[in-house]
Formats: structure tokens, sequence, C-alpha cells
């Protein structure tokens, strides 16, 4: 039921009606996060090994990431240009948090978006189809399980609004972040030691200097925030791969 939640949550996928629903089952549902994040990389990665048999590498890999945007209705890129905007946009936390609330998009939001969408397109052109495939299953786990560790390891900003991604006021638990963490790892396991270390140093990176940005300057995360963190540890785990598989 749980799983089904997640899915619910973080994809536009089909998935079975729920005869009841309780607001805790989200937060509960964050053990599922990395799973759910592995299907959508999956299907961006079938797509990937599909168009790189008729097409050159730079056109198999936005189509991949347009698959991929397709199925999660592209919420995670609106998180990260919400928190791009609000971030640099304001001088107080709560101007910044206000400035998330604009649905418009502003001029950090949308260099966010081009600078790391590029870095992904260009990044998975480099790569060969069955590596990029589990590349792709690979960093969109551990950028969920990223998520996931901003749940536990911040607190949810006082003047945020809510969100889907709104935690309960219990907040995930340790074992529910351990158990997450371990569900990321196993795509790892098919890029070798190498290139799964550089993939998880990539996206803890990335995620810690979004997580250590936004409690300084917002007090904690919101639902854009968590969106920002997958997106970070997304990209840089997938520089990650692209640094030690070009360079071998």
């Amino acid at each position: 039921m749980l799983l089904v939640v997640a899915a619910q949550f973080l994809t536009r996928l089909p998935s079975p009606r729920l005869s009841a629903f309780e607001p805790d089952w989200v937060t509960r549902s964050a053990r599922w996060f990395p799973l759910v994040g592995q299907l959508v990389g999956a299907m961006a990665g079938v797509v990937f090994l599909g168009a790189a048999q008729l097409w050159p590498p730079a056109v198999a890999a936005v189509l991949a990431l347009a698959a991929g945007l397709l199925a999660t209705g592209a919420l995670h890129e609106d998180g990260l240009a919400d928190t791009a905007d609000g971030l640099f946009g304001g001088a107080t936390p709560a101007r910044r948090i206000e400035i998330m609330k604009d649905s418009r998009i502003g001029t950090y939001g949308v260099l966010a978006l081009v600078v790391v969408l590029g870095l992904k397109a260009a990044g998975l052109a480099a790569l060969t189809p069955v590596t990029g495939f589990w590349a792709l299953v690979a960093v969109h786990g551990l950028g969920r399980a990223a998520a996931v560790t901003a749940m536990r390891v911040t607190p949810y900003a006082p003047e945020g609004r809510p969100t889907r991604w709104t935690p309960a006021q219990a907040g995930v638990r340790t074992w529910e972040l351990a158990f997450s963490l371990v569900l990321a790892a196993w795509p790892l396991a098919m890029l070798g030691p190498a290139v799964a270390f550089a993939a998880l140093f990539g996206a803890a990176l990335g995620a810690a200097v979004v997580i250590a940005t936004a409690r300084r300057r917002l007090g904690g995360h919101t639902g854009d925030v968590l969106g920002a963190v997958e997106q970070a540890a997304e990209v840089c785990g997938l520089l990650g791969v692209v640094a030690v598989v070009t360079c071998a």
C-alpha cells in the first residue's frame, strides 16, 4: 500500500485506487521513494536503449530525459526551479518562501533548469546505451534517497507551504531512511566499484550542497527544496559516472 502511495505522489503513472488515505502515509511511504525513482529511471533507460539504435547519442539522451519528465510530470524539476528562484532571489527566509510560492518562474529558475537538463543530456550522451541504462536507474534511485535524507536530517521550514512532500509531524524515522538508502544501492552493483563510488560520491555531494544551503537560508526544507535535492543528487551522480567511464 505504501509503495502505491509513493508511486501516486511521485509520478503520474497509473496505479491502483486506494479505498482510504491517511496524511501520515506520505511520510511512511518515503522508504519506497528510491524504488519508484528506479522505475522511472528504468523507463527512461529503455527509451535511451531503443532510441540509441536509431539516432545519435544526443538525440537518444534528450528522448530519455523526456520520458522521465512525462513519467513524473516534471515534479522535481518544478521544485528545482522554485528553489533556485527562492534561495537566490530573496533577502530573508520569509521572502524566499514567498518567492517559492509564486507559480511564475524567474531567471534563476530558468538557468537552473537549463544547466541541470543540459548536463544530464550531455552526460548521458557520453555513455554507451547499456551503461546509460544502469546509470539512469542508479541515479534516479539515489536522487529519491537524497530527498528522504533531507526529510530526516532537516526540519520542515516553518514558513513553508503544505505540499505533496509535506511530512507528518513525526517525520521520517531513522530505520525508514536506512531502508531507503539500502534500496537505492542495489543498481550500483551493475556499474562496477569505481563507477558506483563516483555515482554515490557525486550524488551525496550534490545533495549536501542543496541541503546545507536550504538549511542556512530557509531554516529547513520544503517540498520544493526536496525536489531540488533530488535533482542535484541525480545530475551530480550522473556526472560522477561519466567522469570515471570517459577517463577509463
